[in-house]
């Protein structure tokens, strides 16, 4: 049997994921799509598109999809939809698990990789966090699990633009992409996506092309050690009045690590594995294209905190510029030693 992709949907309380959920479920996309529900307070899908109830909370809807709201344990969920769809006795072609507005996502994730039974089973494909244009900037200020909820996104839909200003709007683009470069921003207006920017967007997989917007490097270069301070004339920093908090003051950020000389393999082991251990709970997502000695291959590794995996990627190219890029996105991380470690690293 084929793994069965997984996609996370997260985001702050109110920031819209029902909206885009039911949007997702009753659009005639020909999918079948099994919803996990987290079932902590939010509003659930409305039962008006459901069909039937069952004493397991497995609910059939009226274009094939099936939710399951969760009261227990998201891995049991998983086993029981899998073994159902290995029987005959579901037919999905994939599975989406919204969060809690309140979940970090870290953990969820996790469940894909630590248990070899959903490893067997599916393949997380992405992360998708929603973000709220009207209550984001102070929900970024006083909730760490709404920092922590961009930090892990593959993919930021940013809803109710509609309702501020477009330089508040700018300013929250600007802060989103200090805290996590990887992951690309798109408006949303009431749920509405396309779905090819919802599924099969490959965040987890190793050799997927690393997306680190390029207008954000090149702002790096020159922005390396620059605090925007208040004689800063950054464009999106002259919206004082908005409640717009410099990206500095968010404890989840992002630093991109360049290097032209190879990386020798045992060296650059020894050392990601000692970081992870001491600062895995903080590391959120990290992502590379590494130059490794020995090898004409690319090395693509990624992680979710203390889990890290690298595979093989395909072959320089004969005009190709050999480097490496890596991406790092966490909490409080501390930069300088992260830097210097992997400059000691190289050959």
């Amino acid at each position: 049997m084929a793994l069965i992709p997984a996609t996370i949907l997260t985001g702050f309380l109110g920031s819209g994921k029902t909206t885009l959920l039911k949007r997702i479920l009753t659009e005639a996309h020909g999918q079948k799509i099994a919803v996990i529900e987290n079932e902590f307070g939010e509003e659930n899908i409305d039962n008006d598109i459901l069909v039937t109830e069952s004493k397991e909370q497995i609910v059939q809807m009226s274009n094939g999809c099936i939710c399951c709201t969760i009261r227990e344990d998201l891995r049991e969920a998983l086993q029981l939809l899998a073994a159902k769809k290995r029987k005959g006795l579901l037919d999905f072609d994939r599975v989406v698990i919204e969060t809690t507005g309140l979940a970090d996502p870290g953990p969820v994730a996790q469940t894909f990789f630590m248990d070899d039974e959903i490893a067997e089973s599916y393949l997380l494909d992405s992360i998708l966090t929603l973000v709220d244009a009207k209550h984001a900037p102070q929900q970024l200020n006083d909730r760490q699990e709404a920092r922590r909820q961009v930090g892990f996104a593959d993919q930021i839909f940013i809803s109710k633009t509609d309702l501020v200003a477009q330089e508040e709007t700018e300013a929250l683009i600007h802060r989103l992409k200090h805290m996590n470069p990887r992951a690309p921003q798109q408006a949303v207006h009431f749920g509405d996506v396309p779905l090819k920017d919802v599924f099969d967007l490959r965040g987890f997989n190793l050799n997927a092309k690393l997306d680190i917007d390029p207008d954000f490097l090149k702002e790096d270069e020159h922005d390396h050690d620059h605090e925007h301070g208040e004689h800063c004339d950054h464009p999106s920093h002259a919206h004082e009045g908005h409640g717009h908090h410099h990206h500095h003051d968010d404890d989840v950020k992002s630093f991109v690590f360049r290097a032209d000389r190879p990386f020798d393999p045992a060296r650059l082991e020894d050392f990601l594995g000692a970081i992870v251990n001491i600062y895995g709970p903080r590391m959120l997502r990290y992502k590379g294209v590494l130059h490794m000695q020995g090898t004409e291959r690319k090395v693509i590794f990624q992680g979710v905190h203390q889990l890290m995996g690298s595979d093989l990627g395909p072959a320089w190219g004969p005009e190709e510029k050999r480097n490496s890029r890596m991406v790092f996105i966490g909490i409080d991380l501390p930069r300088e030693i992260l830097e210097q470690g992997l400059e000691q690293c190289l050959v």
